[in-house]
């Protein structure tokens, strides 16, 4: 097949390959690569696609993803690159007479208009006779010089440790990011997932027109926008109805969720919205969504929460009058709750989606762990499911982990829930262990 250079984002380095994977499973697109090849220092890697049309598709809706760049040729001098362009001349006499356009970038150092125009000066055997165009060329030709780790230091190698050069084919998606800027949004809230991360998951989760995707804790709804984004229809839930409302105090929170909606033209693709404890979930019994996609709350702003009283006593049957009305109508009203344990939010969550997703469906949520406790083994596991993907975003002493799980079977009465873990996981008391500085838990005996 033949090769293409991708030029990803050069930050969320670990969750590059997980959105890659995933696009080509949403375009049914095959895509082939050494895992070997790459590298998490460098925002480049040579994948095999079977056409430029399926390439250009691969990235259409791609976050992390910045291009897609037919391969020409790489090395670690000019010299390198141009004796190996040489070897194809058919591939470039094909443009001769088109108008064209030269981008040369750097990554780990800045290049100089000067330096830049010496570059294209030296391709100039490529013979091209057509219009130099800057706005609507027919073609693009991008050369990547590569100074990797160097992007991290003062003063940058001198010279390149790779360098690339081929046809540009199509651009990513990342101008979204701008799109859904949380600074942009009418409502949001202090837990509101940011834009950039929002989109990552709806790609995780094979958002796409016909699809139903379900958020059992939607707070403000940023993946309600994302995945609506993308052609699904969305719903969500939460235990605090004040959030999806807007009356629960947050920035610029008028008419809640809804407001969100309206900006962004959406209404039409969200379904609903409800407030309901997920514990006590109303759906009805069989496989409903395509995608579970979630943050639960895991206690560094917000921390779960599950109906029930303190005391452990039973809620009165009449209902409390205040001013008249009843409590449960008034626009303000929040329920009685209980602290909900993070290790049980996310084993009722397994369960959930188990339950509620069709065969092929993903589950996507982040899973938060105390960094140097964490251990492979701490992910949930489940009989119908399988990882996808376990992308870390480390803030630290703590990490959080954005999980993808694909359902590959239907629930039968032999399997099990999932089962308590046999060790404390790192996600186990999670918000107990931040606000006391991560002090190291005492596992049972």
């Amino acid at each position: 097949m033949p090769k293409y250079i991708v030029q990803f984002a050069h930050f969320h380095e670990d969750f590059r390959l997980a959105e890659l994977e995933s696009l080509a499973t949403l375009e049914g697109i095959k895509i082939s690569y050494d895992p070997a090849t790459y590298d998490a220092q460098s925002p480049f890697l040579v994948i095999e696609v079977g056409s430029d049309e399926q390439a250009a598709k691969l990235v259409r809706r791609a976050i992390l993803l910045r291009k897609i760049v037919e391969y020409w040729g790489s090395g670690t001098t000019y010299s390198e690159v141009f004796a190996e362009v040489k070897q194809t001349p058919s591939r470039w006499d094909a443009y001769h007479t088109s108008s064209f356009k030269f981008t040369v970038a750097g990554f780990g150092k800045s290049l100089s208009t000067k330096e830049q125009v010496a570059v294209i000066e030296s391709f100039s055997f490529l013979g091209f006779e057509g219009k130099i165009e800057m706005r609507n060329p027919d073609v693009e030709f991008a050369v990547f010089e590569d100074y990797g780790e160097s992007a991290t230091q003062v003063n940058p190698a001198a010279v390149p440790k790779k360098i690339w050069f081929g046809r540009i084919i199509a651009q990513g998606s990342r101008d979204l990011v701008n799109k859904y800027d949380l600074k942009k949004r009418k409502y949001l809230g202090n837990t509101s997932m940011d834009a950039e991360l929002s989109l990552v998951m709806a790609n995780q989760a094979l958002a796409r027109p016909g699809a139903l995707v379900y958020d059992p804790f939607v707070g403000t709804g940023s993946f309600l926008l994302t995945c609506s984004h993308f052609g699904a229809l969305s719903m969500g839930s939460d235990i605090d109805g004040r959030q999806i409302r807007g009356t629960a105090g947050f920035r610029r929170g008028v008419d809640g969720i809804k407001a969100n909606l309206k900006q962004y033209n959406l209404a039409d693709k969200v379904l609903d919205t409800l407030v309901f404890d997920i514990c006590r979930s109303p759906w009805r019994q069989g496989a409903k969504f395509d995608a579970i996609v979630t943050d639960p709350p895991y206690g560094v702003r917000a921390g779960a929460k599950r109906l029930g009283r303190k005391d452990g006593t039973v809620a009165q049957n009449s209902f409390k009058l205040i001013d008249g009305v009843e409590n449960y109508k008034r626009q303000d009203y929040y329920p009685p709750t209980v602290p909900y344990e993070m290790a049980e939010v996310i084993t009722d969550l397994l369960n959930f989606a188990a339950d509620n997703l069709v065969v092929g469906g993903r589950l996507v949520y982040w899973l938060p762990t105390v960094a140097d406790e964490y251990d492979p083994k701490d992910i949930p596991q489940h009989e119908v499911f399988r990882l996808v993907a376990n992308s870390e975003q480390p803030f630290g002493g703590w990490s959080r982990r954005l999980i993808t799980m694909e359902k590959v079977r239907e629930m039968d009465e032999s399997m099990e829930s999932t089962p308590a873990p046999e060790h404390a996981p790192a996600h186990m008391r999670f918000r107990d262990r931040y606000f006391s500085k991560f002090e190291p838990m005492e596992t049972s005996k």
